[in-house]
């Protein structure tokens, strides 16, 4: 793996920018990650800003992994769930630039984002893929059990229609402690 270093991000105008060029091009080359091609750059700054809001609010932490000093993909660590699932944490937005594919970037990234559940006392992880061209081959080598397929979720970013995968993944202390 190249020398890929990661962290989570604060926002700043510039980083704000260079994730919303990320996102487009994800979505350009059909990640499946939300939204729809093509997508107008103001869409993709509001959306940033709104995610690392939420990280300063607690209600996520938002992962990137630079190559040097550029970044080349992100995750997200989803924690404000519902009072009855204080165990629980989504790995969400998973993206990582198409020319940066396949040398382990996000495999590092979705351990990041594990071991920062585990250190907030959480014992869950879940997250959904495309099955159209998802990361699941990714999910299953890092110990993510597929609990079955929605048909018909969502639009790929170029049109048509997807399904989606649920993964679920028991982290940190395996018994729930409530109280």
């Amino acid at each position: 793996m190249p020398d890929i270093h990661i962290r989570p991000l604060v926002a700043t105008p510039a980083l704000i920018d260079t994730l919303a060029r990320l996102l487009a091009e994800v979505v350009a080359q059909g990640g499946s990650v939300g939204f729809m091609h093509p997508l107008a750059g103001s869409a993709a700054r509001t959306f940033w800003e709104r995610a690392l809001q939420a990280a300063v609010d607690g209600q996520r932490i938002v992962f990137g992994a630079f190559e040097d000093d550029q970044l080349v993909a992100t995750v997200s660590l989803l924690l404000d769930c519902p009072p009855n699932q204080p165990h629980r944490a989504e790995i969400a937005k998973m993206m990582t630039l198409p020319r940066c594919r396949g040398r382990g970037i996000a495999a590092a990234l979705l351990q990041a984002a594990e071991a920062a559940a585990v250190a907030r006392g959480k014992t869950l992880l879940v997250l959904d893929t495309a099955s159209d061209g998802g990361a699941a081959g990714l999910y299953g080598k890092h110990g993510f059990t597929l609990a079955g397929e929605i048909p018909d979720y969502a639009l790929k970013p170029h049109g048509g229609l997807t399904g989606t995968l649920l993964y679920w993944k028991r982290i940190g202390v395996q018994e729930l402690r409530v109280g």
